[in-house]
């Protein structure tokens, strides 16, 4: 596979890193001698100087025999453009664009549909939104992904000293759970991510990452010591571009928000933007602001102002001063191994939505979704089982896994099946894996191969 990429900032490099770690054939673009002197020395993948709008570049960076375009510079013109030179230069060839400004929301289906026909659009902003309020639903949970419309989960939930869990052996969680009993995909213990097999032990303080049912979750989070309650209060501190389409998502849930914005001209924006959202114009990190809006009394304070340092302050000071839960936007990739260090651990970061976004299209066989965990170290891949796979009509005990992935979920029409050793995957059915880094190489020759027939 064949893959240029345009632009070498934080999206463009991470995705190539993890591109050229599988061994693809990776072209990166950029007007930037920085960045593109960045990558070459961290990464074995290939540079080509110049803006990829331009023709000559692009097919000096052989978009003709690529098989995918992303574009993901940090100018939704310029990926427009690349999309569209591509579309002249190799109509075949499958591109994908960041386009971020609320701008161009309502002209999405037109981009694909007419020229540029780009097959993929992805916006960060939506998505991060998206992730905020699975978040928001899930009390004390670091990580919340969903599969099948959102009939599946997987949770990444820290374990605390005093849950029935801790100091269990997964081999005896059937007879000390009965029904209630959640598949443990992972484990992440002093930053180190461990598939886990039936003789680990579970141990306060680590990182649980674990598939439920929707129906069901309430149970599995009573093991945890928490439990689901409604969303009412929610402040947002940052009244951006992500703070406005939180804060009109929210209004649209008939949840009580009110944002902080610094700025008096975008308060003023806010105020003849929103229904019901109150826009208070003062610093986010003032105590007496947080103190005279009843910070304790919010069930969320999201921090997304377009600084770090600020939005980690915010959540420190938020939660010292009772708040119940905060979530924290932070875009810089060095930052995210250090939250939880320091206490912040429901972060979201709209680069890494859009990581999570192309992923899924980058892989081959029938991958309907692929999303991150733990930052990099691992992947849930979703994909279909086709007759012509060696998983069919097999039982899963007899399935040759690659060391460091695990079939952790098979849905058949309206039914969720937590598989054990005996399991058999049908025709048609859907598979969650979950691979560590190492393992996704070999996962995605199963899906390949084994799993879509040429």
């Amino acid at each position: 596979m064949k893959i240029v990429i345009v632009g070498a900032g934080e999206v463009g490099f991470h995705i190539a890193s993890r591109l050229s770690l599988e061994n693809k054939d990776v072209m990166v673009v950029d007007t930037s001698d920085e960045a593109l002197k960045r990558v070459s020395e961290n990464l074995d993948v290939q540079v080509v100087k110049g803006s990829g709008s331009s023709p000559e570049v692009l097919i000096d960076a052989g978009i003709k025999k690529a098989d995918i375009l992303l574009a993901v510079t940090d100018s939704d013109e310029t990926n427009l453009v690349a999309c569209l030179t591509c579309d002249i230069l190799s109509p075949a060839t499958k591109k994908l664009a960041r386009i971020r400004l609320g701008d161009y929301d309502d002209y999405h289906e037109h981009f694909r549909k007419s020229a540029p026909h780009i097959d993929t659009i992805i916006n960060p902003e939506i998505e991060v939104v998206k992730t905020i309020y699975r978040l928001m639903r899930v009390p004390g949970a670091v990580d919340v992904n969903e599969f099948e419309g959102g009939r599946v989960k997987i949770v990444g939930m820290r374990l605390e000293g005093g849950s029935i869990l801790d100091g269990l052996r997964l081999a005896e969680l059937p007879g000390r759970l009965g029904g209630v009993r959640p598949l443990i995909a992972a484990i992440v213990r002093k930053g180190q991510l461990i598939v886990p097999h039936g003789g680990d032990t579970l141990q306060a303080g680590d990182l649980v990452y674990f598939i439920s049912e929707s129906t069901k979750l309430n149970d599995v989070l009573r093991l945890f010591n928490r439990r689901m309650k409604p969303v009412n209060r929610v402040l947002i501190v940052g009244g951006g571009r992500v703070g406005t389409r939180l804060a009109d998502f929210l209004e649209s849930k008939n949840i009580h928000t009110k944002i902080v914005e610094r700025d008096p001209e975008r308060c003023r924006f806010l105020a003849e933007r929103m229904n019901r959202a109150v826009v208070l114009c003062g610093d986010g990190s003032d105590q007496s602001l947080l103190v005279e809006e009843n910070i304790k009394d919010m069930d969320v304070v999201v921090s997304l102002t377009d600084d770090e340092e600020t939005n980690i302050l915010v959540s420190l000071l938020a939660k010292s001063m009772g708040a119940e839960n905060t979530i924290t936007k932070i875009s810089k990739f060095t930052y995210l191994p250090l939250m939880g260090t320091i206490g912040v651990e429901q972060v979201v970061s709209p680069r890494l939505s859009a990581i999570n976004s192309i992923q899924q299209h980058i892989r081959k066989g029938k991958v309907l979704s692929a999303i991150s965990v733990h930052g990099e170290q691992a992947e849930v891949i979703e994909a279909v089982a086709l007759q012509t796979s060696e998983l069919v009509d097999t039982p899963i005990s007899k399935v040759s896994f690659p060391r460091g992935a695990l079939l952790i979920c098979i849905i058949r029409d309206e039914e969720v099946i937590i598989p054990s050793g005996d399991s058999v995957i049908m025709p048609d059915d859907r598979v969650i894996i979950f691979a560590t880094r190492e393992a996704v190489p070999r996962i995605e020759k199963m899906l390949t191969v084994k799993l879509e027939f040429f």
